[in-house]
């Protein structure tokens, strides 16, 4: 950030009294910008066995397959949100049953919140942001087109998860692992299941 959104003034990195890392404080007003982590939610949704995918219609990951989710908006539930996600990528109704995964992404800012779900009518179709839409068996599954570590790990544990009738919630972490020169060379899971 360079200029601050509520006076126009320039703004600097600097550690605000009281508090413990650098944040954009405008050199005139005297505003702290804060920047907090984003939060995608989304569904998971089974019918006959079969789980709900989206193809990716927009960047980033254009035509790589993911569950139904996206960002959070303001004035909604994290809950509301995966409804919404889900309506809006694959015109699915579905009732949001309970959380399956949260994630916390740190090297992107971002924590991942995946509900299970269920639809209230059997019908979906395109929604604007994706080029298909379709129900897939465990076979079926393309794991070389996931457009998304995240998406794939809460894959993994639902198939997991099904054959002992035990659903999460689970809990964890997602860390980029780069080289020396700093290039990302793999992402790693840590997760945690509580099932109490």
């Amino acid at each position: 950030m360079n200029y601050c959104s509520l006076c126009g003034s320039k703004v600097s990195k600097c550690i605000p009294a009281g508090d413990d890392r650098d944040r954009d404080v405008c050199d005139d007003c005297g505003h702290i910008h804060y920047e907090n982590p984003k939060v995608v939610t989304g569904c998971l949704v089974e019918q006959d066995g079969k789980i709900l995918l989206c193809q990716r219609a927009i960047e980033p990951r254009y035509g790589l397959w993911t569950l139904p989710a996206g960002f959070m908006e303001n004035g909604e539930t994290v809950e509301q949100g995966a409804a919404r996600e889900t309506w809006e990528e694959a015109m699915a109704d579905v009732e949001v049953n309970g959380l399956y995964t949260m994630f916390s992404l740190t090297h992107i800012n971002q924590i991942y919140m995946l509900f299970r779900g269920r639809f209230k009518s059997p019908e979906f179709s395109l929604g604007p942001e994706s080029l298909d839409v379709k129900l897939v068996s465990e076979d079926e599954i393309p794991w070389d087109e996931m457009a998304f570590p995240v998406i794939e790990e809460t894959l993994r544990l639902y198939l997991e998860d099904r054959k002992t009738g035990n659903f999460g919630p689970h809990l964890g972490e997602m860390r980029a692992v780069v080289d020396a020169d700093g290039t990302h060379i793999e992402t790693r899971m840590n997760s945690t299941t509580d099932q109490a």
